[in-house]
């Protein structure tokens, strides 16, 4: 992987938790709140963790937001999502939203192809907005 490809990566994930803490340390209590939801709605509950890091992938897919969709690729590969189930999500992405989502599938693979080759500064803290 060039160096360019992990400056991305790292970049990426300074960036989102840069601005999350900035946002976080807003007293607002309604962005708080939201915050709050969202990680708490990733926890494991009556659908493990894994499951629904698949369904934020491919509905991040079809809403066509490469932040959400870079953030979920690696959340799947933390819970143990294979490259083959996460292939079986990016075709369901696909099928639902259509060909418009082709160039987001594009760098959703770019960017598990990049972690796959050995990156280990994804985007981890669970409060995923992004």
């Amino acid at each position: 992987m060039s160096e360019n490809e992990n400056d991305r990566i790292a970049e990426f994930t300074a960036f989102r938790k840069r601005m999350n803490e900035r946002i976080l340390a807003e007293p607002n209590q309604v962005v708080r709140r939201f915050f709050a939801l969202d990680t708490q709605t990733y926890q494991a509950g009556a659908l493990d963790v894994k499951t629904k890091e698949l369904l934020g992938l491919v509905a991040s897919l079809v809403l066509r937001c490469d932040d959400c969709i870079s953030y979920h690729v690696a959340q799947c590969r933390e819970a143990g999502v294979n490259r083959d189930e996460m292939f079986e999500a990016f075709s369901v992405g696909l099928v639902v939203g259509g060909s418009i989502v082709i160039p987001h599938l594009r760098r959703a693979v770019d960017f598990l192809d990049r972690l796959e080759q050995g990156d280990t500064a994804c985007p981890a803290a669970h409060d995923h907005s992004a």
